[in-house]
């Protein structure tokens, strides 16, 4: 699947935006602990060049996403393209899809019933926008160093980091109480290698509402109008 994986960004343009995203944080004086790239895919041209990754994609995002960053761990090691880079988790991907498939499988309406939506893969929602918070900033990535001197993780190389990944919450990036793998000492933060980025949150409510609104007649006698709050980061 790697190869399949450098194929399509080679055909679909990704490698060429990646080579310059990494220029551009290769030519930054800011010191990173995470590399952050944002892969735009089209599910239905990966399909066709490999139907199992196409899957493993729209259904395991996140492990899907573990491959990309394997690949470009390695052109950015064989083409020298961020020479601060150390270890491959320090980059962290997010894949972003073009388009899903348009089935109801992949349509998440908050009006049906049951709610079967356990497995952390793409959906496709359409509501209205009633509230929206402002621009605030959250972790996507932080170095931690052990205070135990003699430990080799008190070195200043990237071995304890902490990516934000969707679905989590702040504290599973950043707190006060992890500790080294090794010798099990208290971590502490290296605050100059922190990355920041925007969040927003958004309250929304399922578009059926709008027949609701318009008077339209329903056959029961009574309904409920529950929004949902989205984090937009």
């Amino acid at each position: 699947m790697r190869e399949v994986v450098l194929v399509y960004l080679d055909r679909s343009g990704g490698l060429q935006k990646f080579v310059h995203d990494c220029k551009k944080y290769n030519d930054s004086k800011q010191s990173y602990a995470v590399y952050r790239f944002i892969i735009s895919i089209n599910p239905s041209d990966i399909a066709e060049l490999d139907a199992t990754l196409g899957n493993y994609i729209l259904h395991n995002p996140l492990q899907a996403a573990q491959i990309f960053q394997s690949v470009c761990f390695v052109a950015i090691k064989t083409l020298s393209l961020i020479e601060q880079l150390q270890t491959e988790a320090q980059i962290s991907i997010l894949l972003k899809p073009t388009h899903l498939p348009p089935l109801p499988s992949y349509v998440l309406s908050l009006s049906a019933y049951p709610f079967n939506y356990t497995s952390p893969r793409f959906y496709m929602s359409e509501g209205i926008v009633i509230a929206m918070g402002t621009v605030t900033k959250y972790t996507q990535g932080a170095r931690f160093l052990c205070t135990e001197e003699t430990c080799p993780f008190s070195e200043g190389r990237f071995r304890c980091i902490r990516v934000h990944c969707p679905g989590a919450t702040e504290s599973a990036t950043v707190r006060t109480d992890f500790v080294c793998s090794l010798c099990s000492s208290p971590l502490q933060e290296d605050m100059k290698f922190r990355v920041l980025g925007d969040k927003q949150i958004v309250e929304m409510i399922d578009a059926k509402i709008l027949n609701a609104l318009k008077g339209y007649s329903i056959d029961k006698s009574y309904f409920r109008i529950q929004a949902f709050t989205l984090f937009l980061r």
